[in-house]
């Protein structure tokens, strides 16, 4: 029986791993932003005490960077998401890639569970 691109598919198969990348990203998108925090806090003290133009305009920067890269944590999904609706013939798959999506952006739900649990029941 052929599983190509049904949601029984490739990433039903190895969901245990799209699980793992979703509980990742769930903690990428706690530490980054709290670490990107407290780095714009540091920067704006050093700013604040700091006297010297040249070096708050460098400073600024920083802190402009910091904030774009906190705020492209948060994008870099849908984007990929986008990238894949784009791609000629992405139709086909598409039941097989939302097990994959599904366990990246929501790894404890039940249907990813499930999918888990039904591999490891079949091994």
């Amino acid at each position: 029986m052929d599983l190509f691109g049904t949601e029984y598919g490739f990433c039903a198969q190895t969901a245990g791993l799209w699980q793992l990348v979703g509980y990742l990203i769930l903690i990428a998108k706690i530490v980054i932003p709290v670490s990107l925090i407290i780095s714009g806090i540091i920067i704006l003290g050093k700013t604040v005490i700091s006297s010297d133009e040249k070096e708050n305009k460098d400073e600024y920067k920083k802190l402009t960077r910091c904030i774009v890269a906190g705020i492209m944590v948060f994008f870099i999904p849908y984007i990929i998401s986008a990238m894949f609706g784009v791609v000629n013939g992405f139709n086909d798959l598409k039941p097989d890639y939302n097990v994959c999506k599904r366990c990246m952006t929501h790894p404890n739900s039940e249907y990813c569970n499930d999918k888990v649990l039904a591999i490891e029941y079949n091994d």
